[in-house]
């Protein structure tokens, strides 16, 4: 073959193997943006990356979910486009049809699902379990019941899969953590000597008032009356010895006022034995460092807060403005120190002295 035939011949390879790239390079470009896969039910599909897969890995879920038609394509589109270094973990929800690109696009940018769920303040242990139990991207029972008091009212991140117990575990991490972050801040000559006093009392404050404002000063009367040797009298104790954190759903009674429970600060000495709800950050800092008030006395003012008085003759004349509004309004009569925060106010009852 002379060398001018060989050329022409090696050039014809060459063109020949150029256009299959170039088709080969069109059909990958075509494909990788090509609509993928319909949804097999709905117009997406959720996926659950773990943290640590890899290419291989995440092809594998992808292709299993109905995502990809390609574990190879997709780690080969992967590399190509240098995703395979970016691919995030976490839940994501693929719409159906997506191409390839936009499902790599998807995972390297994080567009995760997310899932939260709140404990409010002054919800009890049982209300929380509610709340974890009625979510349903979390699995399992919870096994370990905290302790009253024990979790962190808050917002929590939450990942699908993730165990109910585990969130239950974060919460009480969280509790944990804020007290030995407050207790050292606690001011002087308080009337209780441990963080589990502090948390009870603290409860008792959230559950007294629903205004932010008000914790401080709702927490000063407590202390004082503690100083004094005074019953705290508290309506929501009493309503926690009847529920054991359930909402009562109506007002109390006198003869639930009169009954003794363990948490009956009508009928107790000094704090109940465990707390009667999950206190957030304000009501505990309210009872470390309450303010310098010579405050015995509230009760609700008709406006959503509490008239404080010093004096037995003073909080009566604030309970007869209260019992004259209800009256007003239809309602039923006040309690001598507070309407059970957020519920009914109770029946009549005589304001006790001190």
């Amino acid at each position: 073959m002379s060398g001018s035939a060989f050329k022409a011949g090696v050039l014809s390879a060459l063109a020949t193997a150029a256009l299959i790239f170039i088709a080969a390079l069109a059909w990958a470009f075509a494909s990788y943006n090509a609509d993928g896969p319909v949804a097999r039910s709905g117009d997406e599909t959720v996926v659950v990356l773990r943290s640590g897969a890899g290419v291989a890995e995440i092809a594998g879920v992808l292709a299993e979910a109905g995502v990809i038609r390609s574990p190879t394509g997709f780690r080969i589109a992967a590399q190509l486009t240098g995703a395979d270094r970016d691919l995030r973990a976490g839940e994501y929800r693929i719409e159906s049809q997506a191409s390839l690109a936009e499902v790599i696009q998807t995972l390297r940018t994080g567009d995760v699902a997310r899932h939260f769920v709140t404990i409010p303040e002054g919800w009890s242990v049982a209300q929380a379990i509610d709340i974890l139990n009625a979510e349903d991207v979390l699995t399992g029972e919870i096994t370990e019941i905290p302790a009253e008091g024990s979790l962190m009212p808050d917002t929590y991140e939450v990942m699908r899969g993730e165990s109910r117990q585990s969130v239950i575990d974060r919460m009480q991490a969280a509790q944990t953590a804020l007290i030995e972050e407050l207790w050292p801040t606690r001011a002087e000559g308080l009337p209780f000597s441990t963080p589990e006093q502090a948390v009870i009392l603290a409860s008792i404050v959230e559950k007294e008032t629903g205004v932010a404002a008000e914790r401080p000063r709702v927490a000063a009367v407590f202390v004082n009356r503690l100083r004094l040797g005074m019953r705290l009298e508290s309506d929501p104790t009493i309503i926690y010895g009847i529920t054991q954190g359930r909402p009562l759903g109506r007002g109390l009674r006198r003869s639930e006022i009169d009954r003794h429970t363990d948490w009956n600060t009508y009928q107790i000495a000094g704090l109940p034995p465990t707390p009667i709800a999950n206190p957030g950050r304000p009501a505990i800092e309210a009872v470390l460092n309450p303010p310098t008030t010579r405050d015995l006395f509230f009760v609700a003012d008709g406006s959503g807060g509490h008239a404080f008085a010093e004096t037995y003759h003073q909080h009566l004349q604030n309970v007869a403005r209260w019992r004259a509004l209800e009256q007003e309004q239809g309602a039923a009569a006040a309690p001598a120190i507070a309407p059970p925060a957020g519920g009914t106010p109770a029946a009549p009852e005589t304001p006790t002295p001190p």
